[in-house]
């Protein structure tokens, strides 16, 4: 993830949201609190971020280095939450699946907040599975309410928590814990939505979803090109029916994180990565329905974090039928089960956990059935070797305990019978045995080659599943190159400032009056100030930086005749929507603005870049002024 967000991270050009980002953080702190009270309060956390950071360098490349680094933890989380609720080999699978997302490179080089956003989403994803596991909360909270106040449509995240719980069917105490956490998030959001509530005019461009929306967000998320699409999604449905099912992972013996030591309180792969996928998105769709349009693919960039989850479960349980598909892979369970009750003891443990020197490992799954109890092979003696000490012997005749729920190493000695609940008298005494070194452990055993180990190499094939998924992830970049080095071009954004301002500097001179229509086209001018240097902006009133906006307050329409008057050339920068005629403003202004370029003015010559045109009108000459001074007058019967 690293190598792909610092690949053409510096790709010579800012478009619209990232200039405002620059020229925003490039305020003071009173400037940027100012602001925020009457636009963009819903980025004010971010804002006094990237205002420290510039501070160090101001440069393009610097203010994308916070989203690359997002994009890297994000993706270092996906992992760690695959590997904590299934195994690491499907967390590795899963990262990977991220890093290579172009949805995901795209906006890890964007000077935005989301991809910080996602970061945040995903670390209190992973504390609450240890809110789930120990009952601490406080982490979850904190991290929760930071990332909503980066950006405020985060919170729906809790919803899909809300949803993962209720899927595992946890215990009260830890929706108890949960809910306190949630609900401390949402109180202190309260002051953001109340201010930002006031300032949904900014989003009144956007149009409501529809079914379109919903598969180009699907193709986002689980790959763009055909194939890698139609892959990811078949194994995100195989993952999320095979949880559905009952399938929880394999890790090593444990099949998910568990709150409650029985089939209750199992927090699955499936039952966190679905919600997240699916909750956020989905709500904020369904909300635009009904209400003033607030989907944005962008706006739910974190929930993408589910799908390459989702889509390594799949893959485990793909490799897991395919390990048991193998020949003789069913009869090894048999084998174990039959030398047990044949034994009535232990038998051998597998070989990826056999002592090098020969014996093998006694395990608590090896437990026999029959008769007393069978000391582990690292307290039994070998032959004529010492005895283990009084307080490690099992009393005759007691039988062994249950196996112990909670997880434990293997190496740890067990209290047994029932004397399991005090501690025993021997403890206190130290054994006679103890004191002195056997005479027999200084020599070496007959035919020990080397000293005892365990092995614990997991068998091949364990490693053979794990490096065709590597292989089979390494083939989706290659897959996607041509899309991922399209999305480094500065074209591919929705605009490119840079380029407008080089087309600018190209023909404008010093003293040259500048119009923007709209406002916002302003942008260009505050992001690279260099390319209008000593030109007049007609009609700004203040600066936006004084005003307390983004692009500066113009003066008002009466005005705007009266300073356009006399201006016989003037540097038009435009939405080529508006000099269209496609959309007209609503702002007086703006709608004088184009009233008296439309009527006193012709085109005199125009660059366009993207949706931008930088366009110079002048006005026109009158007939008198156009006939040559040296000619007479035209005769009559001409």
């Amino acid at each position: 993830m690293l190598a792909l967000g610092l690949w053409g991270v510096d790709r010579g050009g800012m478009w619209r949201d990232e200039a405002v980002t620059f020229q925003v953080a490039g305020r003071t702190v009173p400037q940027i609190w100012r602001l925020v009270h009457g636009v963009d309060a819903v980025h004010g956390l971010y804002y006094l971020l990237m205002h420290a950071v510039l501070a160090v360098h101001a440069d393009e490349v610097v203010l994308r280095l916070p989203s690359v680094a997002g994009a890297v933890l994000t993706t270092a989380l996906v992992a760690e939450v695959g590997a904590r609720l299934a195994r690491p080999r499907v967390g590795l699978w899963a990262g990977l699946l991220y890093a290579v997302n172009p949805m995901v490179g795209h906006y890890a080089q964007e000077g935005r907040s989301y991809a910080l956003v996602a970061a945040g989403v995903m670390g209190a994803t992973l504390l609450l599975l240890r809110g789930v596991e120990r009952g601490a909360w406080w982490g979850y909270g904190l991290v929760l309410g930071v990332t909503c106040w980066l950006h405020e449509f985060a919170v729906l995240v809790v919803l899909a928590h809300g949803l993962s719980l209720a899927l595992a069917r946890v215990r009260g105490r830890v929706w108890r814990g949960w809910g306190c956490a949630a609900g401390a998030v949402l109180l202190s959001l309260l002051p953001m939505v109340v201010v930002s509530r006031a300032q949904a005019a900014q989003v009144a461009w956007l149009r409501r979803p529809t079914g379109e929306t919903v598969a180009g967000l699907a193709r986002q998320f689980f790959g763009t090109s055909e194939g890698v699409y139609w892959v990811c999604l078949g194994l995100a449905v195989a993952g999320l029916l095979a949880g559905a099912a009952g399938w929880r992972g394999t890790r090593r013996g444990e099949f998910a994180l568990t709150e409650t030591g029985g089939r209750k309180g199992q927090v699955t792969l499936a039952r966190v990565a679905a919600p997240l996928v699916v909750v956020p998105p989905g709500v904020l769709m369904l909300a635009s329905q009904s209400s003033p349009p607030l989907y944005v693919d962008r706006y739910v960039l974190y929930a993408l974090a589910g799908a390459p989850l989702l889509a390594a479960a799949g893959g485990e349980w793909v490799a897991g039928i395919a390990e048991r598909l193998r020949p003789g892979a069913r009869r090894a369970p048999a084998r174990l089960h039959a030398g047990l009750r044949s034994s009535g003891g232990v038998s051998a443990a597998p070989p990826w956990l056999r002592l090098r020197g020969g014996s093998s490992v006694t395990s608590t799954w090896l437990r026999p059935r029959d008769g007393g109890p069978v000391a582990p092979a690292r307290l039994r003696p070998r032959d004529g070797g010492p005895v283990a000490p009084a307080h490690l012997r099992p009393r005759e005749g007691t039988p062994l305990a249950p196996p112990d729920p909670r997880p434990h190493s293997g190496d740890r000695p067990e209290a047994v019978g029932p004397e399991a609940g005090r501690k025993a008298p021997e403890v206190g005494r130290k054994a006679p045995e103890v004191g002195r070194k056997a005479p027999e452990v200084g020599r070496r055993a007959p035919g020990a080659g080397r000293k005892a180990s365990v092995s614990m190499c997991p068998p091949l094939r364990t490693y053979s599943a794990t490096l065709l998924g590597l292989l089979a992830v390494a083939l989706v970049p290659l897959q996607q190159f041509s899309l991922l080095q399209q999305d480094r071009d500065p074209a591919r954004r929705p605009d490119d400032l840079a380029a407008i301002a080089r087309a600018a500097a190209y023909g404008v001179r010093k003293g040259d009056a500048v119009l923007y229509l709209p406002a916002y086209t302003r942008n260009t001018e505050l992001a690279y100030p260099g390319a209008f240097r000593g030109t007049r902006d007609l009609v700004l009133a203040r600066r936006g930086d004084v005003s307390g906006t983004l692009y500066g307050v113009e003066v008002p329409a009466p005005e705007v005749r009266s300073r356009v008057a006399g201006v016989q050339r003037v540097w038009v920068v435009a939405d080529r929507a508006v000099l269209a005629g496609r959309w007209t403003p609503r702002n007086p202004g703006e709608r004088a603005k184009l009233d008296l370029l439309q009527r006193e003015f012709t085109v005199g010559g125009e660059a366009v870049r993207g949706r931008t045109v930088v366009r110079l009108y002048v006005r026109p000459l009158s007939p008198a002024s156009l006939r040559p001074p040296s000619l007479p007058p035209r005769p009559a019967r001409w």
